[in-house]
Parts: structure tokens; C-alpha cells; sequence
């Protein structure tokens, strides 16, 4: 889009725009979603920022009508696989805050000053200044939508002091977190009490931008649930997850206009990547209406995608939990994969201290896995030794599957470990790595549907990019019954 483009999109209202553009006002000092629903402005009074770090440090505030800071995230940051896209996809999951920007330089596999002025110059703001965006938005949830102390706020968002805390509050928002409480009660009040949250549980409402598939979303999800670590009922998905600084269970309950999420967690620290992770599980990121309107031009999926325009391709909470569990699933049902994963989590899980439900283990991590002799696993032994031998990659380091994760890269070193041909090493880049563009051309649910549909050119799929991921779904919904999910994994 350029300028023309993004003022006509402010002037329209549209909320389509929110999260991928932020507007910034030079005669009142603001900064604004495209949605906002005040006066536009007149054209030469505004300027156009990518991220809300970067009109925070040109010096605009955030507007108190619109917020701009809760905006649904850009989906331009899972669509893009260069080293800007890859630093933001790890900024959102608080590897600044918990590594410092050397960290973030070491798993882009960069120098610190390259990242840095890569970023200032394509964004505008430094991986400080996106960080400390990001933990205003954090804090300023946790502030209107929890009764947590102003302390614990201020570490759960990742600010190293009160007064760091109180400061940057003041300045992005322009009113004091104890003014931000009060005038949150007060909306509340008049809008009527909303369900309190149970004791210990911190309940957020993630956006996204409609329409979403839910009821899909669940099914998919509810047909891989391993007992023990995921459950589904009653509209809501729930799993345990083990998260940079502790263990916590993760509550996803989606409705019309937001999905309300319930975090319990050992260590307050982990809800930006709690929210994070559970924001890439669901794809709430993704812009269904650009999805939609590139993959309903083609012939084959035109029926499907304006049946259902909210299709998403679902993520994961944790790459290398999906990696092992993408070889489980090689040439075996889904229900079958289920299996093996149970009792997988059963004798290797750690179980948690404190059972919620039937939620009961932590998957096993990867080194765990990679401990385990391969004959004492449930499976024909050359599945338990490529699940060994990838364990063995991931927890060395040799294969990241982070959320900035090189795809390309990880992909050609996946292939290069036994046992791991194109179907898995696709699935894990489509679920693991958040990939739009991931396709199993091998896959029998696609073969299937594609059959199915009179759809069997050879380079039909090349016509999708860069959306062959929602093409796969929309492909393997095709297969789906009211009691069974039949596309292989």
C-alpha cells in the first residue's frame, strides 16, 4: 500500500487495516488504528508507521478512544521469511526481554548492530524500542482486565522496575496505570460485571480480525488432543505448555468478536509469550479477507473458500512438541497418533504439580526424548528412531523451530534427518513455523479432496502462493464428517 492507499483505508474506517498500519496525527499528537471512529484528519496532518514502537518514538501517544496497542498483530510478520519478519515473530514472544538483544541477534544469526539498524531503518524503532511497545500493551491489558497488583504487572510485562514501569505507562498513554484501573472499572460498571475470573487465572481477550472459523478451529484441534495435555469441551480448548520460565495451562474460548483467554501460569513472566503462543495455535494474526479474496478467484476452491471465508491454518504453542508429534502421525490415522502420543506422555510426560481436569502432563521436551532408547518406544522401530534422531536435532540446537525460525533452512535440515521425507518436514514447517505457504503435495486428504473436486493439475498449487497452507485446509475440511475428522494428521 502506499500512502494514497492507506489514507483512503482511515477515511473509509475500515478495521481490516488495524494492526498493519498505525496512523499518527501531527496536530494533536496521537496515534490511531485505521478503524478509529473520530474525525479523520485532513491528509497532511498525518503520517503512517508499520509498528506502534515506531510512532511511539517519533513522540506520538496512543489514542484513548481507539487504542491502537490492542489492535489484532500484522499479519505481514508470518506472511514475510526475511530477517526483519523473523525478529519481530521472536520480539512478540519476549525474547528481548528474556535475552536481551543479543539474544535476539544470536538466533537470527546476526551481528547485534545489523539487527538493530536493519530494524530502525525498515521500521523506524530499535528491538528496544518494539520491545518496550510491547510490554506497554502487556501491561496495559493485565492493568484493565485483571485485579493483579501493580508490582506483579510490572514484572509479569517484563519491566525491570516500578518506576520504569510507571514512566512508560505515562508516556505512551499519557495517564497513570491507577488512572487506567479507574477509568477500566468504570466502563465496566456501566457496561455491566462481566464473569470474574477464578482465583490464580488471568483472563485476557485476544482480537483477531473476522470472520473466524471457529467451530473448526475446535474440531481440528479436539481431533489431535494427546489426554493429558489438551482437552476440549464445550467450546474451549485447553492444554498444558511449557513456557520460557515455568509450566502453565492455556484456556481458548473463541466468540464472534474476540477469543477470551484464561492463563495459569507458575511464573508471571510468561504471559507475553503465553499470549504470543496462543495467538500463532489459532492463526488470530492471519487476514482472512486477503486469504479469502486471492484463494476465491481460483476455480477449485472458489465454492470452498466462500463457504467458509474465517478458514484458518492453525500453529502451535510449542515447535518441537509438533515435530515429534508430525512423526508420530507418519502413515497412521489421526486417532491413531493420538494414541502413541498418550502413551508417549505417559511415560515420559512430567506430570504437573498441581492437575487441572483431566490435564494431567507436559508433553515431553525434546531432551527427554532424545534419552529414550528407541526399541522401549510403542512403534515400529525406524519411527522411533527418526523420533530419537529428531529429538537428538532439536535439543542440540542443530534444528530451531522458534518462532523466528529460518524456514527455509530448518526445512533442508529436517530433510537431511532419517525418516523425515517432504509430508513431515511440510507439516512441521505449515504448524510448527506458522507458515502460510507450506503444501503436502503427498498428503492422502489432499490427494483425496483434489480427486474429489476435478482438481488434479500438477501445478494447480503453485497458483495458490502464498496461501497453499489455507489451501490445504480448505481441502482436508472437504473430507471432514460430524463425528469423525478422516485427512491424515
Amino acid at each position: 500500500m502506499d500512502d494514497e492507499q492507506r489514507y483512503q483505508a482511515v477515511a473509509s474506517k475500515d478495521a481490516r487495516f488495524d494492526g498493519v498500519f498505525f496512523t499518527a496525527v501531527t496536530s494533536t499528537g496521537i496515534y490511531c488504528r485505521p478503524s478509529c471512529p473520530a474525525i479523520t484528519p485532513k491528509q497532511q496532518n498525518v503520517r503512517f508507521f508499520k509498528t506502534a514502537a515506531a510512532a511511539q518514538e517519533a513522540g506520538f501517544r496512543a489514542c484513548k478512544r481507539c487504542r491502537p496497542d490492542a489492535s489484532p498483530g500484522s499479519p505481514e510478520w508470518n506472511i514475510r521469511a526475511d530477517v526483519t519478519a523473523r525478529a519481530m515473530r521472536l520480539i512478540a514472544d519476549g525474547t528481548v526481554d528474556r535475552e536481551g538483544v543479543a539474544g535476539l541477534a544470536a538466533k537470527l544469526g546476526y551481528e547485534q548492530r545489523q539487527v538493530r539498524r536493519l530494524l530502525v531503518t525498515e521500521l523506524g524503532a530499535s528491538p528496544l524500542a518494539l520491545a518496550r511497545a510491547q510490554r506497554a500493551q502487556t501491561a496495559r491489558i493485565l492493568i484493565e482486565t485483571t485485579d493483579l497488583t501493580v508490582s506483579d504487572i510490572a514484572f509479569a510485562a517484563g519491566f525491570s522496575s516500578i518506576r520504569q514501569f510507571n514512566a512508560t505507562i505515562l508516556e505512551v498513554f499519557d495517564i497513570s496505570p491507577t488512572r487506567l484501573r479507574e477509568r477500566a472499572a468504570a466502563r465496566a460498571a456501566h457496561a455491566g460485571a462481566a464473569a470474574l475470573a477464578p482465583p490464580g487465572v488471568i483472563r485476557l481477550r485476544l482480537p483477531f480480525r473476522p470472520p473466524l472459523d471457529a467451530a473448526r478451529l475446535l474440531a481440528y484441534l479436539a481431533a489431535r488432543a494427546i489426554p493429558g495435555v489438551e482437552e476440549v469441551e464445550s467450546g474451549t480448548y485447553r492444554r498444558t505448555t511449557l513456557l520460557p520460565n515455568g509450566p502453565g495451562i492455556l484456556s481458548l474460548s473463541p466468540t464472534s468478536s474476540y477469543v477470551e483467554c484464561d492463563l495459569e501460569l507458575d511464573d508471571l513472566r510468561d504471559v507475553p509469550a503465553a499470549v504470543q503462543r496462543c495467538r500463532r495455535l489459532l492463526d488470530l494474526d492471519a487476514d482472512p479477507a486477503a486469504v479469502s479474496g486471492f484463494l476465491g478467484d481460483d476455480p477449485v476452491l472458489h465454492p470452498l473458500v466462500r463457504a467458509c471465508p474465517g478458514r484458518r491454518s492453525p500453529g502451535h504453542v510449542d515447535g518441537d512438541e509438533l515435530a515429534m508429534r508430525a512423526v508420530l502421525g507418519q502413515q497412521v490415522s489421526v486417532a491413531a497418533a493420538r494414541k502413541l502420543g498418550a502413551r508417549l506422555v505417559a511415560s515420559h510426560g512430567k506430570p504437573l504439580s498441581a492437575p487441572s481436569g483431566t490435564l494431567t502432563h507436559l508433553f515431553p521436551d525434546a531432551a527427554t526424548i532424545a534419552g529414550v532408547d528407541p526399541e522401549a518406544l510403542p512403534m515400529p522401530a525406524a519411527r522411533a528412531r527418526s523420533l530419537t534422531g529428531l529429538a537428538v536435532a532439536l535439543a542440540s540446537g542443530d534444528i530451531s523451530l522458534h518462532p523466528g525460525a529460518d524456514r527455509e533452512a530448518e526445512t533442508t535440515r529436517l530433510l537431511a534427518l532419517p525418516g523425515i521425507g517432504p509430508w513431515t518436514a511440510s507439516y512441521i514447517r505449515m504448524r510448527a513455523m506458522s507458515d502460510p505457504d507450506a503444501f503436502l503435495p503427498t498428503d492422502g486428504g489432499v490427494l483425496r479432496a483434489l480427486k474429489r473436486l476435478g482438481g488434479g493439475s500438477a501445478a494447480l498449487p503453485d497458483s495458490w502462493r502464498p496461501w497453499r497452507s489455507y489451501a490445504v485446509h480448505h481441502l482436508w475440511a472437504t473430507l471432514e464428517q460430524p463425528t469423525s475428522l478422516r485427512e491424515n494428521q
